[in-house]
Formats: C-alpha cells, sequence, structure tokens
C-alpha cells in the first residue's frame, strides 16, 4: 500500500531546569504536521551542543558514544517507519514513537497477554475453568523464573522450543509441598491453554503466526473407572458409624443414579424437583461446567436417598436438598469407604457419574443418545467414551448375534 505520508526526524535539546549545564536531549518525530517527542533521557550542556547539526561538539571519547547513540536512534526511528510500512499500518507520529518504544501490539509480552485473558474471560469461562487458567499461569511464571531467569518475554519469542521447554519443566516440576507431579495428560492440558492463549494474542494481532504450529498435543487416553453392580451393592449394604460417612455415602449413591456431578449436587434445591407428565419426580437444572439443561427422571433409590434427608429434617437454609461436603473432604471419606467395602480402586465422587453412565444406564440397555442427554454432554462422542468399556455389554450385543445365527441355521 502506498504512502504519501511526510516524515521527519529532528534530534534537539531542551532546557527544564534554567541550568544551561544540563540541557535534555529529545527525538521529535514529525508526520504531516503532527508530532511526537521521546525523551532519550541524554543530557548535555548548552555549549556542547550544535543546533545546525543536531549533534554534540567535541572529540572526546564520551562525545563520540554519545553522538553514535544518536546516530542509532535515528536509524532505529527510520526503521520503525519501515517496519510500519511494510505491515501496512498507519502512520502516524505517535505510532512511529510507540513502534519505537516498544509499546504498541508488535512488543507485547507473555504475562501481558496472561492478563488480557484472565480480565476479559473470567465473567465467560466457569470458575473451575478460571481455576486452571490461574494455576497455568502460575507455572508459567515460575518458569520463566527459574528456568529463563527472565521477568517476562516478548510474544514474538514464543516458539517451538519455548514450548517444548515448558513441557519438560512441567513433567519435572518438584512441588514444595507434598502432591504428584504433573502426569502426561496434566501436561497437556496445561499446554492446550497456553494454545488458546496464543491463538486469542493471534487474532488481536499482537502475535504474526502461531507458535504452536508445529506442536502437536499428545493425550493419552485414560481408562474411565466406575464400579460394578457388585461394588456398588457393597456400599449400598454397608452403614457407617460415623455421620459425616453416612452422608458421603448416600450423596456418593445419589450421584451413582443421576449422573449429577459434586457441583451439581451441591448446588440441587427442592424447587428443581418437578412432577412430570409421567407423575414421576424430575430433576430439572443445568449443568455448572456447561450451562447445558438437564431433566432426569428420579430412580427409586436416589428417590429414597432425598426422602431420607427431607423427612424429619429440617429444610437447609439455603435451600440445598441434600448435605454436600467440599469435593476434597468428600473424596477423603470415599477412600475410607472404598477401603471398608472391599473395593480395590481409586474412587472419587466423579467415580459415581461414571458408574451411571456404564453399570446403571448403559449396561441396562439404555441408549446411548438417552445417557448423553442425561449425563448433559454436548457431543455424543463424550459419551462413547464410556460405551468403548463396556465388555459386559460388548459380550451380550455379541451373544444375541450368535444366538441370531443358530436360529437362522436351525
Amino acid at each position: 500500500m502506498r504512502n504519501n505520508s511526510t516524515l521527519k526526524v529532528l534530534i534537539f535539546t531542551r532546557d527544564h531546569s534554567n541550568n544551561p549545564k544540563r540541557l535534555t536531549i529529545y527525538a521529535r518525530i514529525t508526520v504531516d504536521g503532527r508530532r511526537a517527542e521521546i525523551s532519550l533521557k541524554r543530557y548535555v550542556s548548552e555549549n556542547e551542543w550544535d543546533e545546525n547539526r543536531s549533534r554534540v561538539v567535541g572529540f572526546s571519547q564520551k562525545t563520540r558514544l554519545l553522538n553514535s547513540y544518536l546516530d542509532e536512534v535515528y536509524v532505529q526511528i527510520m526503521d520503525s517507519h519501515k517496519q510500519l510500512l511494510s505491515e501496512g499500518k498507519v502512520i502516524t507520529a505517535q505510532s512511529i514513537k510507540a513502534r519505537f518504544l516498544g509499546q504498541d501490539n508488535q512488543n507485547k509480552t507473555l504475562k501481558e497477554l496472561i492478563k488480557y485473558h484472565n480480565q476479559t474471560q473470567v465473567l465467560i469461562l466457569r470458575p473451575g475453568t478460571m481455576k486452571n487458567y490461574y494455576s497455568t499461569e502460575k507455572y508459567l511464571h515460575k518458569f520463566l523464573d527459574e528456568k529463563l531467569k527472565l521477568p517476562d518475554i516478548y510474544l514474538k519469542q514464543l516458539d517451538y522450543k519455548f514450548i517444548t521447554d515448558f513441557e519438560q519443566y512441567l513433567r519435572t516440576y518438584k512441588p514444595k509441598k507434598a502432591r504428584k507431579t504433573c502426569a502426561n495428560n496434566g501436561a497437556m492440558k496445561h499446554l492446550e491453554r497456553l494454545m488458546k492463549m496464543a491463538n486469542l494474542a493471534v487474532r488481536l494481532e499482537w502475535l504474526q503466526k502461531d507458535p504452536f504450529r508445529n506442536y502437536k498435543l499428545n493425550f493419552h487416553k485414560t481408562e474411565r473407572r466406575y464400579l460394578t453392580e457388585r461394588e456398588l451393592q457393597r456400599i449400598e449394604e454397608t452403614t457407617f458409624n460415623g455421620a459425616g460417612y453416612e452422608k458421603v455415602k448416600d450423596v456418593f449413591l445419589f450421584s451413582c443414579y443421576t449422573g449429577l456431578s459434586h457441583i451439581d449436587v451441591k448446588e440441587l434445591k427442592s424447587h428443581q424437583l418437578v412432577l412430570g407428565i409421567d407423575e414421576n419426580l424430575w430433576i430439572h437444572t443445568k449443568r455448572e461446567k456447561t450451562n447445558e439443561t438437564l431433566k432426569i427422571p428420579l430412580l427409586s433409590k436416589a428417590k429414597e436417598i432425598i426422602e431420607k434427608y427431607t423427612k424429619n429434617t429440617r429444610p437447609d437454609v439455603f435451600g440445598k436438598l441434600l448435605p454436600v461436603f467440599s469435593n476434597q473432604k468428600t473424596n477423603s471419606y470415599l477412600k475410607v469407604i472404598a477401603k471398608a467395602c472391599g473395593i480395590n480402586k481409586h474412587m472419587t465422587f466423579h467415580t459415581a457419574r461414571h458408574t451411571f453412565a456404564t453399570t446403571v444406564t448403559l449396561s441396562n440397555g439404555v441408549p446411548i443418545e438417552t445417557v448423553s442427554k442425561l449425563l448433559g454432554h454436548t457431543k455424543l462422542s463424550t459419551t462413547q467414551i464410556y460405551a468403548r468399556v463396556l465388555q459386559k455389554k460388548v459380550g451380550e450385543d455379541m451373544q444375541n448375534l450368535m444366538d441370531l445365527f443358530e436360529a437362522k441355521i436351525e
């Protein structure tokens, strides 16, 4: 794109303190009569400055170094103008000044991107999702500080090496508190969030090209843990002396028969129980994670648990239907419950949701499309993950096929 704007660069001095021995040197950029000035943070005395040449007079080492610096400033300003022209940007005195000082979009930093992303997405993304982004931010800050020994980096410095080095850092990072380091999928999740922020930078034109273009996320497929019918029965038949354990057991079983996640059970209120056209009770709610509408008919065992906590008890002050502890406390109690029931599986509250998808619904012939709707999945492919692990269902389907073939032969 042709640009007919006029450009003039002038190096001059200005007296700020009525002290002729301390004049401040400035660079003035003029484009089409509009000016932008930059203080160069260099000082000379009045008798050392040549206004005609816009340089310092003399032959000392100090004078030569200062004049060399002023020459470099002039070249960099002209180069900034050339860059803006080649990018097809609007040429103004202020835009040239911003490019020279590294204050335009071409010089945004990683921390500026993270801050912008978190500020703009906090009201869009769910609190749990934002919590994960804050965790990724923490790891990036540590990586910059501990490995690169830098306070920040420019976005244009993000490249394949930065990504792979950050991946290695995530895999080998040893936290001060006793907990596991990032496994493969954990590291991939952090990199996936960084990738999304990099894509945002590309859309904002803070980055010219995607630094992840040659990098591929490598998630390992994991088997979804769920309880068998026998294991579910063991939990139902086991009673606990501690009231806390009994509550956790009941809430866990409620999730096994409704498919609701921990946060969705925790936020469930009595007014969300609705009498359906089939004269049965239904749960009408929304998934906290995806905001998908859920309409779940209550199975008898889930109904019994609700009746246990609503009959002869005072209603919760916040209208909550069931006594739900924090996720961390619940999972801690579930470890004890699993051990007491002789279940040799790593059981968390989310196991209940997997159990609903497999043992309670798919194994009993509920169509996968219906299960997907009950779980609030936005894609059927997410529900199909559960269908893959059902060896019992595969066995039953193949047995039906064998019976069909045998019937034809007869």
